[in-house]
């Protein structure tokens, strides 16, 4: 399913209205969809270098817009939407861990988040249901999806080809690995915080099972 997915998806490199569906997969992906847009994103770079700034700024446009409508969904539609999707995702266990995170380091975990393999859907979800400042988040999204989203453009500009060929040939292997940096993520965001007391764990957040432990 993974392997059909991920080829309808590159097959829309070659679209005549490519950038509408990258901006398509890119917003929708800060909400629910579960393949990220980079791949698409790198394959458009690759052919038209020379639009590369073009796609990336419409890529984090478009992922802006997405997230602000995950946060929309979490602060309005949560028990109607929110929860079934967080469930459909596989992310209920660490719906709690996130909004731990976010109430916690605010700013810095949505900003990690919009610029590692975190999910962005659950981070956008989890700040509107916590309902964080809207202007903070916009500015947190907006500085991280720049930033991931540049620095894809520029690796498929100068190194685009053996990159696609790699993750042709080891899709599970490459998908194993970005599971891998979506823990690893999480765990980065724990270290931004300080100043805990010695009777506090240093990761309060991740001993979070339910929102009522927040």
């Amino acid at each position: 399913m993974l392997r059909g997915l991920y080829n309808w998806t590159m097959a829309k490199a070659a679209h005549p209205h490519a950038q509408g569906w990258l901006a398509f997969f890119a917003f929708v992906e800060s909400s629910f969809f579960p393949i990220p847009p980079h791949p698409l994103l790198g394959l458009m770079c690759l052919a038209e270098p020379k639009k590369a700034i073009r796609f990336a700024a419409i890529c984090t446009l478009a992922s802006v817009l997405g997230g602000l409508f995950g946060y929309l969904i979490g602060y309005f539609l949560y028990e109607a939407v929110g929860e079934w999707l967080i469930g459909a995702l596989g992310l209920t266990e660490s719906f709690p861990k996130a909004a731990c995170y976010i109430r916690e380091q605010g700013a810095a975990a949505v900003f990690l988040a919009a610029g590692t393999p975190i999910p962005f859907k659950l981070m956008t979800i989890t700040a509107g249901f916590i309902e964080m400042n809207l202007v903070t988040f916009i500015l947190a999204a907006i500085a991280g999806r720049a930033l991931i989203f540049m620095v894809v453009g520029v690796l498929f500009q100068f190194f685009g080809a053996p990159i696609k060929a790699i993750i042709d040939k080891y899709l599970g292997t490459v998908t194993t690995i970005f599971v891998a940096l979506v823990v690893g993520g999480f765990i980065a965001i724990t270290q931004l915080g300080g100043g805990h007391s010695e009777e506090e764990p240093a990761d309060r957040c991740s001993q979070v099972t339910s929102l009522d432990d927040l």
